[in-house]
């Protein structure tokens, strides 16, 4: 992202009220994430639980559309990136740290609720890949987080590290996946 120039801010206060909002609507129209953003700056119907309501159906969808097909793994693991794409857009939108631990959060729930024997199979993707989210999970809590949430997290992080431990893949993990949920004393 280029830094806005003293000379492109003091251009851009040369101009009109109606000049700017062409400008802004223009640039609106090619930017889907900037037309996000501006929707949950300026409209107060946009709030947070509505970013989150977005972003879940569209994880949904694309767990429910993409994963599919002869090679349901590989489908699987495609539709999991996509995720987590969608909830760094979501973050992005709203930079609201605890929104991204909670559709991170509502993504391993779909998975350990729909897919978990997927994990058996001989491709290690998708259950490298899901461990790879539990333990950014994991660590999201603990360094974005007020410790006063810890707690509340605790428990379903430490079921989803448990159950991917009790894998035989996750002693070929090639980065460590933490047994539970550690919190500082």
């Amino acid at each position: 992202m280029p830094v806005p120039s003293a000379e492109f801010k003091r251009a851009l206060k040369k101009l009109s009220d109606k000049e700017k909002e062409a400008l802004l609507l223009r640039a609106a129209r090619r930017d889907a994430e900037l037309y996000d953003t501006l929707c949950y700056e300026l409209l107060p119907d946009i709030t947070t639980e509505t970013v989150f309501e977005q972003a879940s159906d569209q994880i949904h969808e694309l767990f429910a559309v993409g994963a599919t097909g002869r090679l349901l793994n590989r489908s699987l693991t495609k539709a999991l990136g996509k995720a987590t794409k969608e909830v760094a857009r979501a973050r992005r939108i709203t930079k609201d740290k605890r929104l991204e631990v909670d559709l991170n959060l509502y993504t391993l729930r779909h998975i350990f609720d729909n897919y978990t024997g997927q994990f058996e199979s001989m491709y290690a993707g998708f259950y490298t890949g899901t461990a790879r989210l539990a333990a950014r999970t994991a660590q999201l809590v603990l360094n974005n987080l007020h410790e006063d949430l810890w707690l509340e997290y605790k428990a379903e992080i430490d079921e989803f590290l448990q159950q991917l431990h009790a894998r035989a893949k996750s002693r070929s993990l090639k980065f460590e996946l933490p047994r539970e949920l550690v919190l500082p004393e």
